[in-house]
């Protein structure tokens, strides 16, 4: 009798424990199901500006600008604790864009913290994470560790707390952040700015300088940043006087990168400029932008067996760009190649190069004699600074060897007067120079979103372009997220070429001005090039008549 007693409640346990799996089994069915349906809702809805979703709206935090009154509401400690971004205010609540708006206990959490009512709203974690840079500013979550950090630390002197292990490892941080986001930018340089009361950072990108959002707790670290960036470039941080130059060599996402930093002295502090160069990519003499007849022109002028080839054009125009292409290209076990620059950009496997260090007096002029005792072939100086550095150049031109450097002039047609002013005699002008690269920079359309435009051909006519039509195609900026809403993405060269022939040597000698030599001369021009790329849709004519 006990046994069957025994049995029927081991039945009724089984049975219990059936329904119990059951019904564990349709809750967790329920909530997957509800879940693939919200994930597959949010898929649909990715590319919408403002969708609504399960009663809950996505916010694309890319093409939105939040009022800064709104940012004020909420502390950075709590949008970095919660990962959110305040958006606006609307029907007397609080919209907060989350990534995971669902979550009610973070909501809760926000409306007793914030003593406000809460609308959550849906937006990408990246887009947050960035928008908190954004509005916040670079360094905002370490100015907070730092915030805190100090507060249970009061007891210390300020002085005591800069040489903290604990701040100096947030500066780090903070200067691994600045370099960081100068490299998902696309930025070729860094500026750090002091002013009364104010540090200024800007990204120089595409030719423009844009301004970076930093924490305003930076600006009384300023000293101790630019002491971090002086012991990375192994520059001398109890120097305040004079300025330094240094280089820093850095692996970010596995790309390494040189930078190149210059200090300077200015009133309110020292001033840093840092260019980013990377180490594994420089451009051939095809990727420059040259056109057919401008690179034909140049493979000419490499080829020759002696004389000196100069690329002119203003700081930051690509010049160092195209000697190195043109190194590249000469560059063969047959040949040998040394340079001398200020600083070496790019190392290039074969060539010989030399780092000019004025603190010994290894100046380029001194170099250069050292140079023709070890019987080079190709020669190049990073730039010609002065008279005597241009003197031994074109005299090492005129004893067999082919030179190629850099010189300051504002087109093709003027260097030979520049040269001439420097004190170089007309004649030796006139017997060494073979010929001139003149060069700009100007900004590519973004691919994803430049637009066509229709405009009258008769200006195209005047500026000698062969056009057909009255009428003819081309593209404008728009802006979009890919390039930042600016419209352009990335820099190409435009070219001017001046191959030295009698009759130019001629007028050299005779001391003629350089708009005489331009009248004379047929000259494949910086605007008739831009041009020419404004009608093959790489570039506007706004940014063409801008540069040129």
């Amino acid at each position: 009798m006990r046994f069957v007693t025994d049995v029927n409640i081991m039945n009724q346990v089984t049975f219990f424990f059936k329904e119990f799996l059951t019904n564990v089994t349709k809750m967790c069915y329920i909530e997957i199901t509800q879940y693939v349906i919200f994930k597959r809702r949010l898929d649909m809805s990715v590319d919408c500006k403002k969708n609504s979703l399960n009663g809950i709206s996505h916010i694309n935090l890319k093409e939105e600008n939040i009022d800064s009154q709104v940012i004020e509401k909420v502390p950075v400690r709590v949008a970095i604790h919660y990962g959110l971004i305040p958006y606006k205010f609307e029907n007397g609540k609080l919209i907060v864009v989350l990534s995971d708006p669902l979550n009610t206990h973070k909501i809760d959490d926000l409306k007793l913290i914030l003593d406000t009512d809460i609308e959550p709203a849906l937006g990408d974690e990246k887009d947050i994470s960035e928008a908190i840079q954004k509005y916040y500013g670079v360094g905002a979550n370490i100015s907070e560790e730092m915030d805190s950090q100090n507060n249970s630390q009061s007891y210390r002197s300020q002085v005591e707390t800069i040489d903290s292990q604990s701040q100096d490892h947030s500066v780090i941080q903070f200067v691994n952040q600045i370099f960081s986001k100068a490299l998902d930018e696309r930025a070729t340089d860094i500026h750090l700015e002091p002013f009364r009361n104010q540090l200024r950072i800007r990204f120089r990108i595409d030719g423009f300088l844009y301004d970076v959002p930093i924490s305003n707790s930076m600006n009384s670290l300023y000293q101790v940043i630019v002491s971090r960036i002086k012991i990375m470039a192994s520059l001398d941080i109890a120097e305040h006087r004079i300025p330094q130059d240094g280089r820093i060599r850095i692996s970010i996402a596995g790309k390494e990168l040189d930078l190149r930093v210059s200090i300077l002295p200015s009133c309110f502090g020292e001033s840093v400029q840092i260019r980013i160069l990377s180490l594994k990519s420089f451009l051939g003499l095809s990727h420059l932008g040259l056109s057919k007849s401008n690179l034909s022109k140049i493979e000419h002028l490499i080829n020759r067996s002696h004389g000196i080839i100069f690329v002119t054009g203003p700081t930051g125009s690509g010049k160092s760009t195209t000697l190195y292409a043109a190194l590249q290209r000469k560059n063969i076990p047959q040949t040998k190649i040394i340079t001398i620059e200020d600083p070496i950009e790019y190392q290039i496997g074969g060539v010989t190069q030399m780092q000019i260090n004025s603190k010994i007096k290894f100046t380029f002029a001194s170099g250069l004699r050292s140079i023709l005792r070890h019987d080079p072939d190709i020669i190049m100086v990073g730039e010609v600074r002065d008279a005597e550095t241009a003197d031994i150049t074109i005299r090492s031109a005129m004893t067999g060897h082919l030179v190629f450097s850099t010189l300051h002039a504002n087109n093709a047609v003027s260097t030979p007067g520049r040269l001439i002013d420097m004190g170089i005699e007309p004649f030796l002008v006139a017997s060494s120079l073979e010929g001139v690269v003149a060069q700009r920079l100007i900004r590519v359309l973004c691919p994803e979103c430049k637009r066509k435009k229709r405009v009258l051909g008769s200006f195209f006519k005047k500026e000698g372009l062969a056009i057909d039509s009255q009428n003819v195609e081309i593209y404008e900026p728009k802006g979009c997220e890919s390039c930042r809403f600016t419209g352009f993405r990335g820099r190409v060269g435009v070219f001017e070429v001046l191959i030295i022939n009698d009759e130019i040597r001629e007028l050299i000698l005779n001391r003629v001005a350089s708009h005489i030599i331009k009248e004379k001369v047929s000259i494949h021009t910086l605007r008739h090039d831009g041009l020419e790329k404004v009608l093959d849709g790489t570039t506007s004519l706004s940014e063409v008549m801008r540069v040129t």
